[in-house]
């Protein structure tokens, strides 16, 4: 193998890998503890930092509740068990992800937004109606409660990767003989433990209802604290919930993107959705409970309505995508026949597939057109808070720079995947996701 080569695969493979696996935990803590004891201030973070030195932030960060606490593990086991008792017992339709490159077809069960509805409904019950427990629960517990996902996630991870190896669900696993590696990307593409779907559970019903009831949780912290609720904190929770409702009731198409289909189980996708997701992508509510910035009713309402909008395009844009497959291109998009390109593959087992490149509506405007309502919206909530600091910030930047990387590598699939077709597809849509720009 050519030096450079060499050195091109120990860092993609093992240096980057390894640097993300040891530097996110304790990032995923310093981040709560700048919210919760550091006014919210990265500036002030890196200050104690250089005067108190890093193991001593570690420490009060994280080392000192490591293990979490008996009230947080409650509440992780409570949720995991609801969570995975609905995934089997409630009503839902059948439905089939997308084929795996080993020819493999998942199928799954379309329960998502019952589950998504009824854990609300038990949360504010339980909390609000009956009193067992204060509403803001999760904020005040938020500390443990991280280092206690942190430790069972990466433990998590640890059993998938030797499940991967030694009793795969399915033919779509392997390892690379690098345990860093797969470690962080994982051995199988679609593991199942007793029946559970693992990818369903971490990356839906577990880290997008566990988001929606963090925000939930932050806004009547907040009126806990301070006797009031700011618009400010109302606005982005509410959307926040709005737009995860939105995500469940496309579930099945989620089951068929690039996070299911192309990432395997492992570091980066599971402990991603159990640990990051929690920590940054609520981030800017986490912040607006102890910074109340009186918006107005006004602004509130002008907030809200921008974010519906886009949450309702966002949607609207991924329903044509899904449309169009569902009827085999025989629908119309904004009153016309779309302008559709079958696009031929081999899956890695030799058979011939065929899948429809859908060129008009927003799919027209550019490739990956979704991303803008998306990001658009995360701005939204996030500005509620005004812009005095960065943290509430910090999750749109993270997604930003986290969706232009996921085009690049979707069209670099694609291209792999459809040759020609996907030329003809770029030539029709040639821009990636800011039409005139890039």
């Amino acid at each position: 193998m050519p030096i450079s080569l060499a050195k091109e695969n120990f860092i993609t493979r093992t240096l980057v890998p390894l640097l993300l696996v040891s530097l996110c935990p304790p990032f995923a803590m310093l981040l709560w503890y700048t919210n919760a004891h550091l006014g919210g201030s990265l500036l002030v973070l890196g200050q104690t930092i250089v005067s108190d030195g890093l193991y001593q932030v570690l420490y009060d960060a994280w080392f000192v509740r490591f293990f979490g606490s008996p009230t947080a593990w409650a509440m992780i086991a409570v949720m995991a068990v609801l969570q995975l008792a609905m995934m089997k017992l409630l009503p839902g339709k059948p439905f089939t992800g997308t084929i795996t490159p080993m020819g493999n077809l998942p199928v799954y069960k379309d329960n998502g937004l019952a589950s998504y509805l009824i854990t609300f409904a038990l949360f504010l019950g339980a909390s609000v109606g009956l009193g067992w427990f204060s509403p803001g629960i999760v904020y005040h517990h938020f500390g443990e409660l991280l280092a206690a996902l942190n430790i069972s996630a990466l433990v998590f991870c640890l059993v998938l990767y030797f499940k991967g190896r030694f009793a795969p669900s399915t033919t779509d696993s392997g390892h690379s003989g690098n345990f860093i590696f797969d470690y962080y990307w994982g051995t199988e593409l679609y593991p199942r433990i007793a029946g559970w779907d693992v990818k369903m559970f971490t990356n839906c019903r577990f880290g997008m209802t566990g988001w929606a009831i963090a925000v939930t949780s932050y806004a009547f912290a907040q009126y806990e604290i301070y006797g009031q609720a700011d618009w400010s904190i109302i606005v982005s929770a509410a959307l926040i919930v709005i737009y995860l409702g939105k995500f469940f009731i496309w579930e099945a198409g989620y089951m068929r993107s690039m996070d299911i289909i192309v990432d395997r189980a492992g570091f980066y996708i599971c402990w991603g959705c159990l640990v990051w997701v929690p920590a940054v992508y609520t981030l800017p509510v986490q912040f607006m409970v102890e910074h109340p910035v009186g918006l107005s009713f006004g602004w509130a309402a002008m907030i809200f309505i921008a974010g519906l909008a886009a949450i309702g395009i966002n949607y609207w844009a991924d329903r044509q995508r899904q449309q169009v497959r569902a009827t085999d291109g025989d629908t119309l998009i904004w009153g016309k026949k779309p302008r559709l390109i079958r696009a031929e593959y081999l899956t890695d087992t030799g058979e011939r597939k065929q899948n429809l490149l859908l060129a008009s509506g927003f799919w027209g405007i550019s490739r990956h057109f979704h991303y803008l309502p998306q990001l658009s919206a995360a701005f939204l909530w996030s500005c509620a808070t005004g812009f005095t600091h960065l943290m509430p910030f910090f999750y749109v930047i993270f997604l930003t720079v986290l969706l232009v990387h996921r085009a690049f590598r979707d069209d670099e699939k694609c291209q792999k995947k459809y040759g020609k077709y996907w030329d003809e597809y770029c030539k029709a849509v040639p821009y990636r996701i800011v039409p005139g720009v890039v």
